[in-house]
């Protein structure tokens, strides 16, 4: 009888509940909202549910998350491998590499003047890098938190890797990834405060086509000259670039359709758990995370404003020509901001359609992150 007592005593506090703390109930139940909006909502239910999930298991086993270096027999938990690779910076170009093989970056080609509109958005980034100094970052973390305001994830846990910052890419990616998913909800009301309504209902002509060698050139013309002059953005802007090389040049069509689909979903498993699962309770609940997620929602907010008030200077220089509404998708939210700009747009007038040049400012702001990505490695001396 005793040692039946025993064994089932054993088993009964080897069950959660005998090892959760406050704060891993109030990260699991962070998880469920997370899970509430991706599922009932349909918040990029791509990367919230693999993100809430990981949170949730961390929370829940906090071991799955426990390096083999802390582990008694040698071994780690699962999504402690899965994390390394973001740590490697692995995930994230194989995640630049499948953005590329998905994305159409004629509307960029054909109206190179978005660049302005992608570089503007990314004024965000450097006024969080200041703001972040002033808070009591030091210059690397501050680097790190800034890039939330991009509306990036893979570059934001690329260079936090690359920064050193691993204590801080749990919360930063989690404030990334949850403002690339709430970019609907963000970026509209700062839109219709910037712009009137009859900026908002400005239609603008159809872009020229943009021929097949246009295409195909592009992306090497870009990886030489950004690369040339910025080496430490290779592994980003190198895989977007081979990914829509692959897509354009029409003969690798088995490498386009791998990279677009079956890798880019594998990644996106891959990362988005291990990235939840860095949201342990011991981690993530400090004024420091909280400092993180109000830095990149400033971020966020004065990169969208940019975007918006250059565009507004461009449509008073054009004469009218360019529609405000498509600086603010110079964040490189892809396709989530193109598609609030053709959203609002369509809500002034309903045959406005905006979203083919929305996505030109959407592209440079992809391309636009990582290039800030960059200048900070080489700020910091960071090789590639």
């Amino acid at each position: 009888m005793d040692y039946i007592l025993d064994t089932l005593g054993n088993l009964l506090h080897q069950t959660a509940f005998f090892n959760l703390t406050w704060g891993n109930y109030v990260m699991i139940a962070v998880a469920l909202v997370f899970l509430y909006l991706a599922i009932a909502k349909e918040y990029e239910p791509l990367l919230l549910v693999p993100i809430a999930f990981g949170m949730l298991l961390v929370n829940i086993y906090p071991d799955i998350m426990l390096s083999s270096e802390e582990s008694g027999n040698g071994v780690g938990g699962l999504l402690h491998y899965f994390y390394l690779l973001d740590e490697w910076s692995i995930l994230p170009s194989l995640i630049f590499l499948g953005v590329g093989a998905m994305t159409d970056f004629g509307p960029l080609i054909a109206n190179p003047k978005c660049f302005l509109l992608g570089a503007a958005a990314q004024f965000g980034i450097y006024i969080a890098y200041f703001l972040a100094i002033f808070m009591g970052f030091n210059d690397k973390a501050a680097a790190a938190i800034s890039i939330i305001g991009g509306a990036d994830g893979p570059t934001s846990i690329f260079l936090a890797g690359k920064l050193g910052q691993t204590s801080l890419m749990g919360p930063i990616a989690v404030a990334a990834y949850s403002y690339m998913s709430l970019v609907p909800i963000i970026q509209p009301p700062i839109m219709k405060l910037l712009t009137t309504e009859k900026e908002r209902k400005i239609k603008m002509e159809q872009l020229r086509p943009v021929s097949k060698l246009e295409k195909i050139l592009f992306p090497i013309v870009i990886t030489v000259v950004v690369c040339l002059i910025l080496p430490t953005t290779a592994p980003l802007v190198g895989m977007l670039m081979l990914g829509n090389l692959f897509r354009e040049c029409g003969v690798v069509k088995q490498l386009t359709e791998t990279a677009s689909n079956a890798l880019m979903y594998i990644v996106v498993i891959l990362l988005g758990t291990s990235v939840g699962a860095t949201t342990s309770a011991e981690a993530f609940l400090n004024l420091n995370t909280i400092k993180i997620v109000v830095l990149g929602l400033v971020a966020f907010a004065f990169g969208t404003a940019m975007g918006v008030l250059i565009g507004k200077l461009m449509c008073v220089i054009t004469k009218g020509k360019i529609n405000p509404l498509i600086g603010s998708a110079g964040v490189s939210a892809v396709p989530m901001a193109a598609r609030v700009s053709q959203k609002v747009g369509a809500e002034a007038d309903p045959t406005n359609f905006l979203l083919m040049h929305a996505m030109g400012p959407n592209v440079a702001g992809v391309i636009g992150t990582a290039v800030a990505a960059g200048t900070f490695m080489a700020i910091f001396g960071i090789g590639v």
